[in-house]
């Protein structure tokens, strides 16, 4: 399974459009009509979410390349404009969230909304937009695992490999799936349809990790299978402490 597109879709004069960017700006916009629906359902102001977008889109960018590059300094440390070439690839999710969080505090504090509430929101369109995001790594030829004969390999670097973009693609939408289920259920929570989320989608990155060549290291350790373990931990003390705290 080798791309056959490439990755500029097209040029307005000097200025070309990567697919990378176009399916980044997708998933965004998934994201965004699928919040803005449920808010709406909830009876929150709409505004609160046209608020989201605009301040959490710039900072999960930022925050991602802003992770990526730490982590991968020596590939910028000589040429550090390089690091603003983000149609290169090159964005890391966990930087994204933790930005995008970081504005969703900000923000539902404004408006004096619950941020628990509003992330519960948010979590089945940021997956979903993960699984849409993915497909850029496919165009880019990028994000791919080690060398295997299975049948669906795709053809990169000169040999057929796991395809870990599709295997994280397919897992974000049976979360995504998954959440929109567990939001309906009574017996849920506030916050915990966003906990889920974050616990899940780590589940999963930590086994799809271990087969993919590119990983972000920290010495002899995988950066995003030990934010995976960590979120994990994290995330089910904080339903476990909630509960017993008697979070509605």
């Amino acid at each position: 399974m080798k791309s056959l597109i490439d990755p500029i879709a097209f040029k307005i004069g000097p200025f070309a459009v990567h697919w990378y960017g176009i399916l980044i700006g997708l998933g965004v916009l998934a994201a965004f009509f699928l919040g803005l629906r449920e808010g709406k359902r909830r009876g929150y102001n709409l505004e609160l979410f046209y608020d989201l977008i605009i301040y959490g889109v710039p900072a999960g960018i930022i925050g991602a390349r802003l992770y990526y590059v730490i982590f991968r300094w020596e590939v910028y440390s000589d040429n550090p404009i390089r690091a603003l070439y983000i149609w290169e690839g090159g964005l890391a999710i966990h930087g994204a969230l933790i930005a995008a969080v970081i504005v969703g505090i900000f923000v539902t504090r404004y408006y004096k909304v619950n941020f628990w509430d509003i992330a519960d929101i948010a979590a089945p369109g940021i997956i979903l937009a993960q699984a849409i995001g993915r497909w850029g790594n496919y165009v880019n030829q990028e994000a791919y695992g080690y060398e295997t004969d299975l049948p669906w390999a795709m053809y990169i670097d000169g040999a057929y490999r796991h395809p870990t973009f599709l295997y994280e693609s397919i897992w974000n939408l049976l979360v995504f799936a998954f959440l929109l289920w567990l939001r309906r259920k009574k017996f849920i929570k506030t916050g915990e349809v966003f906990l889920a989320y974050l616990s899940l989608y780590s589940f999963g990155r930590f086994f799809i990790e271990g087969l993919r060549t590119d990983s972000l290291m920290l010495g002899p350790i995988r950066v995003a299978q030990l934010v995976s373990v960590l979120t994990i931990i994290g995330s089910i003390t904080l339903i476990i402490y909630r509960r017993k705290a008697q979070v509605k």
